[in-house]
């Protein structure tokens, strides 16, 4: 199976703010941004598999800076990692007050993809084209999130089977 490059999956998502994706104080609910990170990441993660692609996780989702009613909300997602099904999409979120030009890091987060056929059973990816400096650097990252997931899992799969005898 032939590779892709990373810069043939990423997507860059921009959406202005508005009242309905506010609290009444005029700060933007975390879960708004949150579903525009699963949408840009989602479409990273369709465009790398040329297939459908489900959440499987949300690895880490930190916030830095609350987002405003009438902020231009930018998000980039960008695959970091790919393994036999599954790959990681990082979302780097950034807000901008629109009179002032003022922007700020607001968001970043990792989420893991699994790739499905057409049956919905898991499909193999094509490798991950690592090209730059700070692409290696991601995919190193990444590696080592995807062994803490792993080592979590078994963990919490021996924790289960403790409570079961």
């Amino acid at each position: 199976m032939e590779g892709k490059k990373v810069r043939e999956s990423q997507v860059v998502l921009a959406q202005q703010m508005n009242p309905q994706d506010a609290n009444p104080a005029g700060n933007v609910h975390g879960g708004v941004i949150m579903k525009l990170i699963d949408t840009a990441a989602g479409v990273a993660a369709v465009r790398h598999s040329r297939s459908n692609a489900v959440t499987a996780s949300v690895d880490r989702l930190d916030f830095y800076h609350p987002v405003f009613v009438g902020n231009l909300l930018t998000l980039r997602a960008s695959v970091n990692f790919v393994g036999k099904t599954s790959m990681e999409v990082g979302v780097r979120v950034e807000s901008e007050d629109l009179r002032t030009g003022e922007r700020l890091h607001t968001s970043t987060a990792y989420l893991t993809y699994v790739a499905l056929d057409d049956q919905g059973r898991p499909l193999a990816l094509p490798p991950l084209i690592l090209e730059t400096e700070t692409q290696r650097r991601r995919h190193q990252e990444a590696q080592t999130r995807r062994r803490m997931r792993l080592a979590e899992k078994t963990h919490e799969k021996s924790c289960q089977r403790e409570q079961e005898a």
